[in-house]
Order: structure tokens, then sequence, then C-alpha cells
């Protein structure tokens, strides 16, 4: 018999370690992909084998992670799911290696989307269950995610030279497997909420849109979609401007984001403690919004200062959004809750940032290039746009976290 979800924990360093090689996996192919892609003639499909985790988004988080929370342990799923992943990245990177053409690429990019599209909620809710207290807790936890992102684009850049060859995919694809073996050190837990007796819709994980009925957790869902999709052009288009820029080793250049994510990481719990939450997650979209602004004005030096907030941006909004989650929702619904944010993340926002990404440059495409200027200016001003939208729909009744909970 598997242990309860609450009396079985792993160790602090088996959950740093599946955050750390799994992000290092993630971006050690997201980051240069777009080089990759352009590399081998492939450029016009960049938003196209984007869009295909916006797609997937809408298909197998919510299933998986009602499979976690309902029907077989959370580490079981995701072992499968590294495993397939690891062996449909491999696959495409020789496709794109051997000129298989574009039909096959973007076939093989779609079926490593579906794999790995549950991947990133599924390890949270693994991650939480295993933490006494996550608001304390879960930032310096997942600062081992920032860890392994720049790792992965030091190894990228620095150790492999690899910013636009699919030696990079292949490097991912193994770091994959690291992932699936470290899940064999985690305690398999009971699902929190198993029982035998399911309907159809509770088995896709459509249960989980309840949680949409509660104004603030509607608006904090709502926020997610629409900040993700300015967020979706941050990995490819940055890799693109700054190459333009003539500017070397970027994926590394690109990990001085994740400084910033650290420090927000180990202030974040002190900071939810002391502020409003409401301000918290303002804070993050306003980091987004001077992130683009800064952008726009096309240097190498405002690109790196960017870059450098791009840290603040992510976690005030969107590893607070994790933790609000765990905090506010019964822990049965865990998985659900985690997989639903994927869902609007990366399916809603993602699947329109990518799509509508791709549209934008496309339209700002010259004949001397990219005008990226008025790229950035009309992604700034759509991050602006989510910022009035949060200030205006979201309420939140306290100081900080627990005062919003007890309301």
């Amino acid at each position: 018999m598997l242990p309860h979800p609450m009396t079985s924990t792993a160790r602090p360093a088996a959950l740093f370690a599946l955050f750390f090689l799994q992000a290092m996996a993630l971006g050690m192919w997201i980051v240069p992909l777009a080089n990759v892609f352009r590399a081998h003639g492939l450029e016009a499909l960049v938003p196209w084998v984007f869009a295909c985790t916006g797609i997937c988004a809408f298909i197998s988080p919510l299933i998986v992670g009602a499979l976690a929370d309902q029907r077989t342990a959370p580490t079981r799923v995701l072992r499968w799911i590294g495993l397939g992943t690891a062996i449909t990245l491999a696959i495409n990177c020789t496709a794109i290696e051997q000129g298989w053409g574009p039909s096959w690429v973007l076939s093989l990019a779609f079926a490593q989307a579906l794999l790995s599209a549950p991947s990133w909620s599924l390890s949270t809710s693994i991650v939480l269950s295993h933490l006494p207290n996550p608001g304390r807790q879960f930032g310096p936890v997942r600062a081992g995610a920032t860890a392994g992102w720049m790792v992965g684009g030091w190894i990228i850049s620095w150790g492999l030279h690899a910013d636009a060859s699919v030696v990079s995919g292949y490097a991912a694809a193994l770091v994959w497997l690291s992932v699936v073996g470290v899940t064999w050190l985690l305690p398999e837990t009971r699902p929190p909420d198993a029982t035998t007796q399911r309907r159809w819709y509770e088995v896709l994980g459509l249960d989980a849109l309840t949680l949409l009925k509660n104004r603030d957790h509607r608006v904090v869902f709502i926020t997610a979609a629409l900040f993700s999709a300015p967020v979706a052009a941050f990995y490819p288009y940055t890799a693109l401007h700054l190459r333009d820029l003539g500017i070397e080793n970027v994926s590394a250049r690109m990990s001085l984001g994740q400084t910033t994510e650290i420090l927000a990481l180990l202030i974040l719990s002190g900071l939810m403690t002391r502020v409003r939450l409401k301000w918290v997650f303002l804070a993050g979209i306003a980091f987004g919004v001077l992130r683009y602004l800064w952008y726009s004005w096309g240097t190498e030096g405002w690109l790196m200062a960017g870059i450098f907030v791009h840290g603040f941006a992510f976690t005030l909004y969107f590893i607070t959004t994790q933790i609000y989650l765990e905090d506010r929702i019964d822990k049965k619904w865990r998985a659900r809750a985690q997989s639903l944010l994927a869902l609007l993340m990366a399916g809603v926002g993602g699947l329109a940032g990518y799509l509508g990404g791709g549209w934008w440059h496309e339209a700002c495409h010259t004949a001397a290039g990219t005008d990226w200027h008025r790229f950035w200016t009309g992604e700034w001003v759509v991050t602006a746009s989510v910022f009035v939208f949060f200030l205006v729909a979201y309420r939140g009744k306290g100081r900080h976290m627990r005062d919003e909970t007890a309301a």
C-alpha cells in the first residue's frame, strides 16, 4: 500500500534535485531552440513549435493532474512522462539534423509537447505535498529550478558551444533521463483524492474548472493566462534579438534573468508576510512591463537590463500564484489546481502569445530585418494592459497571505 500523502516526506535534497534537473532539461532546449531552427532553415516553424506547447496544454495537464490526484502515485506518472519526453526530443533532434522535413519536425514537436506539458505542474504538486510549510519552504526549494536553468544555459553556451546546434537537444534528452532517475528517490504517496467512482468529466480533470467560481481565484487564474501571452515572447525573440546584435553565447547571457529569480525566491516568503498579496502580484507584472520597455530601446545594455529583471517578473507573479493555490485550495485538488494553472498559462496564454507573437514578429519585419523597437513596444503595451486589469479586478481582503486566507 502506498503511504498517505501527508505522512510521507522526501528529503529536501531530492526535491531540490527534481526541480534542478527538470528546469535544466527544459532550459537546455527552449532557450536555443529558435537559433537551432534558424541554423537548419526552419525559422518559420519557431512560433508553431512553441504553439504546440500551448495546444497540448489544453489536452494533457488536466487529465494527468486528475490521474495524479485520483488514480496513480504522482511520482510514477512523472517517471513515464520524463522517459517519453527524452525519447521524443532525441528523435526530433535527429529529424532536424538529417532533414526529415518540416512535417516530421512539427509532428515530433507536438508529441514531445503532449508528454512534457503536464510535467512542471506535476513536479510542483509533488514538491508541495512534501513541504510542511509551503509558504516558507517552497521558495528555497524552487530556487533549485532556477539554478538548474542557469547551469543548463552555461553548459550549452560555454561547455558544448551548442547555441545553434541540435547537440543542445540531445543533451536535454539525457538530462530528462536523469529526472526519471530522481523520481526513484521520492516516496510514492497515495493519490490525495483516491476513490473508485468517477464521472467522465472528473476523469478528464474538468471538475477543476469549479475553482473558477471564487472571484479571487478566477482573477488570479485569468491574469496568469493574460500575463503569459507577452511572457511567451521572451525566450524565442530575446534569443533572436541578441543574435541580431551579434552577441554570442546567447543561452549563457539569458541565464542572467535567473540570478534575480533566485533573489526573488529567497525574499518571497518574507515579502508575502509583510506586504499585501495584491501588491506582490502587481509588482511582478510591473517588472514585466519594465522588461519590455527597456527591450524597446534596443541596445545590448538595455536588453541585458531587461533580462535581469525577468526573474522578478516571473517569480513575483507565477511562483506567488503557485503558493497561493497551495495555501487557499483544498489539498485533494492540489495536482488539478496546478494543472489548471498550467493549462491557462501554457494553453490559453502561451498559445495566444506564441501565435500572436509570431504574427506580430512577421508584421514588424522590414527589408532591413526585424523592427525590434516596434515589436517590443507592442509587447510592453500588452503587459501594461494586464497590470491595469489585475489592479481593478483583484480584491483580496488582508495584509498578507494568511489574512486573505482567513478572510
